[in-house]
């Protein structure tokens, strides 16, 4: 069994910043690639950032330059901090992560989202 809790969404004004955090936990094996996602109402799930194990990165065209993703594989987390944040950036916001739980095959896995919403 394995858990995805995500933390930090919420409501801020335009130009601001929040910083979201996800925490992996169960029966864990290894963690391979760790990201996150967004969905605003209408649009399909978009990819926003993802962090290989190697610390290796990519981000959306949109979001380069403002968001930040990092993590911490003792602790098994993931963050993303959001700079410079705009109301299209207002969406709920998904952790994923790929990893083998004990003794199996390899699965996505999904946090339950936090709504972050930008607006004045």
């Amino acid at each position: 069994q394995v858990q995805l809790v995500e933390s930090g969404g919420g409501l801020v004004q335009p130009g601001g910043s929040l910083r979201l955090s996800c925490a992996a936990s169960g029966s864990i094996f290894s963690i391979y690639t760790m990201g996150w996602y967004r969905q605003a109402p209408g649009n399909q799930r978009e990819l926003v950032a993802a962090i290989t194990s190697g610390g290796s990165t990519n981000y959306a065209d949109s979001v380069k330059g403002r968001f930040t993703i990092s993590r911490d594989n003792a602790k098994n987390t993931v963050s993303l901090q959001m700079n410079s944040l705009k109301p299209e950036d207002t969406a709920v916001y998904y952790c994923n992560v790929n990893l083998r739980v004990a003794a199996g095959p390899v699965y996505d896995y999904w946090g339950q989202g936090t709504q972050v919403t930008v607006s004045s």
